[in-house]
């Protein structure tokens, strides 16, 4: 379950993301990029805030980037941070790539491999559960009971093209739907 909150982040993610994306490879060319979906997977730990953020542009161009949100550096992960924001609840968070951090590797594996779905969405007002439907909606295509240790996980960054591995990942939105993850077993 994902407990979400009430809170100012400075700076914003779409911020966070307008300062990063243009140094990313597997984004150029595209301009004018907006959020407008995401999606969560549960860290069974507790610890570790994972979303996926989808954007698209007036082309129609649609780019998917996995975040994972921590509450102190992510060791030797310096060359995956999107950028540090101040959360209003939580304080000080690390943004990073998420595909770099191995809790949401191996989240995404076990999503994907054991056909699950994405992390309920909530906010705790006053003592009760208030559910949030998530903008977009994923689910694994797998069947396993749970994922081996040496699963690779692979992010299709631009929806639209294929995912390859054993598993996949899809997500659907209002207006459109795609692969978003693969995962390969090596079996």
């Amino acid at each position: 379950m994902a407990v979400l909150h009430h809170a100012t982040l400075t700076p914003s993610k779409p911020e966070l993301l307008a300062a990063w994306l243009p140094s990313q490879p597997w984004a150029a060319g595209l301009t004018g990029l907006k959020p407008f979906g995401s999606y969560r997977i549960d860290d069974p730990a507790g610890e570790v805030g994972m979303e996926g953020i989808l954007l698209r542009n007036a082309a129609g161009d649609v780019l998917h980037v996995p975040l994972t949100y921590r509450s102190a550096p992510l060791a030797g992960g310096e060359a995956h941070l999107v950028g540090t924001t101040e959360h209003s609840v939580l304080g000080t968070r690390w943004v990073y790539d998420a595909t770099a951090d191995p809790v949401w590797r191996a989240a995404l594996a076990a999503t994907v491999l054991t056909g699950a779905t994405g992390a309920e969405e909530y906010f705790e007002e006053d003592g009760r559960r208030e559910t949030r439907e998530p903008s977009v909606r994923v689910v694994g295509s797998g069947a396993a009971e749970a994922a081996p240790a040496d699963a690779e996980v692979v992010v299709v960054r631009r929806v639209g093209e294929p995912a390859e591995g054993d598993a996949v990942l899809t997500g659907s939105w209002d207006g459109g739907s795609g692969e978003l993850a693969a995962v390969r077993t090596g079996g």
